[in-house]
């Protein structure tokens, strides 16, 4: 017989797998002998108290054999000679996991990425960061795996609707990913392990008759009677498909001014812009856990972490995409442009913390400051503050920054603190950089949110501008049921870039999503 119980445990007793089963047992009223072994169901922090607690869903083996997890694998078809082909426009997790869902069905996958394989990515990304050179086809957004790939892993979605999140989670631990993720309130991977994983899918699609070609940048779709049948690259190439699914990524602008130059509809979206917020790591653990002064945390918890939202003016500030022992890096996609995001290794052992903190910007909000609107003007009203973030750094990518108390005060700081972003930060004033509605809610929110969370409103903690990739400021419409392109026929808009996810594990179910309606339609 199996049990499903809730165990509250001090950090030592839950890393002790016989203590557990000891617990496991009194809860139950049963002998110790009677539990075979257990399997964990959920595992999340409880550190509301002076002493964290450790809350541990199990299921309790009872008196029957214990087995271990297993993982459904993937019931994937060899479609080398498939009738029926789909094109996979960028090879992010909608992509990947895009590709993966119609293999299954018997339909051939050909993914274009415009970028280079994780392995030759890697080279850019150091150029990127140790000189300051900007490769716009291959950087922290574009290149096999998308901007997930190098940009922290985080797991956890609130879209529970949009598909099947433990399916995802699965095929994630099919192709590398710990077990843990399976379990964790908050599952995370590691910039350091994703590579591996995304490699792995790249393989397994090759493997069952999939095409995988990099550096395919898609310059033209092919439209007859308002029906897509193909795209051409950059490299002159041609391919044609019974489907196109449009996977591009929030930062693939040209793509969004190729729709826009075919007369192809899409939409202006509000989107969110600030800064990256970093604090040292120390402050973070004494806040949350709340460590007695002069002491850090029990080593079996893990670095904390934090979110925060405060509505100012009626505008939303939140935290986004939070990165306990962290890194901030640059991932800017063109020339004269500063964008910075943030990212965590596995271990999550770095001695800084860092969070995006950025604030909702409407459709008016842009709109207003146009001179000739358009579906894009949100794209040029984003981009005009990355230029401005470049024009107030110190070049080669140096980040303009301020620390957090300076900020809020309108003063131009003196000096900056240690900072994990590797081109460097120089001392800016940061209202010259942002727009002046984000910036005094900025203002407002520091101070609210240091009464939320004591010690979080200090100078120790350094504003690094800009944060401005957190969603796609454009909108590719689809059908709510069909998820087809409403004006072109077998066009499947998918993903963050189309404005339908936001991050690995929502963009790659939306993939999974828009696969079976092609599926369904090819069946007609």
């Amino acid at each position: 017989m199996q049990q499903r119980i809730t165990l509250k445990l001090l950090p030592s007793e839950a890393a002790n797998d016989a203590v557990i089963q000891q617990y496991a047992a009194q809860s139950l009223g049963l002998s110790l002998t009677a539990i075979t072994g257990f399997q964990v169901v959920k595992r999340s922090i409880d550190a509301r108290g002076r002493q964290p607690w450790i809350m541990l869903t199990i299921t309790a083996f009872v008196n029957e054999p214990f087995t271990q997890r297993s993982v459904k694998e993937l019931q994937l078809q060899d479609v080398t000679q498939a009738t029926q082909q789909v094109i996979i426009v960028g090879a992010g997790p909608a992509g990947l996991f895009a590709a993966l869902k119609l293999i299954e069905q018997g339909i051939k996958p050909i993914l274009l990425e415009r970028g280079k394989d994780v392995r030759a990515r890697r080279r850019d990304l150091a150029a990127l960061n140790k000189q300051g050179i900007v490769n716009s086809e291959s950087n922290y957004c574009f290149g096999e795996g998308g901007a997930g790939t190098y940009s922290d892993g985080k797991l956890y979605t609130r879209s529970t609707k949009r598909g099947d999140v433990e399916r995802i989670l699965n095929i994630l631990v099919q192709f590398g990913a710990q077990e843990q993720i399976l379990y964790e309130a908050h599952p995370h991977i590691g910039t350091n392990k994703l590579p591996e994983i995304i490699t792995a899918i790249r393989e397994q699609i090759l493997q069952c008759g999939g095409v995988f070609l990099f550096e395919q940048k898609v310059t033209d779709f092919l439209i007859k009677e308002n029906t897509i049948y193909g795209v051409k690259t950059a490299s002159g190439n041609t391919f044609n498909a019974n489907a196109v699914i449009l996977a591009t990524g929030h930062s693939a602008r040209d793509i969004f001014e190729l729709l826009h130059t075919k007369n192809i509809l899409i939409e202006a979206k509000p989107f969110a812009l600030g800064v990256r917020v970093e604090h040292p790591q120390s402050i973070i653990d004494t806040i949350q856990y709340h460590c007695s002064p002069g002491k850090s945390r029990d080593e079996l918890l893990p670095p904390a972490s934090y979110s925060l939202v405060q509505q100012v003016n009626d505008r939303g500030v939140f935290s986004f995409c939070m990165c306990p022992g962290g890194i901030i890096a640059p991932a800017s996609t063109s020339d004269g442009e500063l964008v910075v995001n943030g990212w965590s290794p596995s271990k999550r052992n770095n001695p800084f913390a860092n969070s995006g903190i950025v604030t909702a910007v409407e459709v008016k909000d842009f709109m207003q400051s146009q001179k000739n609107p358009s579906p894009l003007s949100g794209m040029y009203f984003q981009q005009a503050v990355e230029r401005k973030a470049f024009k107030y750094g110190g070049g080669k990518l140096v980040a303009p920054a301020q620390r957090m108390v300076d900020f809020t005060q309108g003063k131009q700081s003196a000096s900056l603190p240690d900072c994990s972003y590797l081109p460097g930060i120089t001392t800016a004033a940061l209202n010259e950089v942002l727009p002046p509605f984000v910036y005094s809610s900025l203002q407002q929110a520091f101070i609210e949110f240091g009464k939320k969370m004591r010690g979080y409103f200090t100078n120790e903690a350094v504003l690094v501008a800009t944060e401005s990739r957190t969603s796609s400021p454009v909108r590719i419409p689809r059908d709510t049921d069909t998820t087809q392109h409403p004006q072109i026929k077998m066009l499947f808009p998918c993903g963050e870039g189309a404005g339908y996810a936001g991050g690995i594990v929502s963009a790659a179910m939306d993939g999974e999503r828009v696969a079976e309606n092609i599926v369904a339609l090819l069946a007609v």
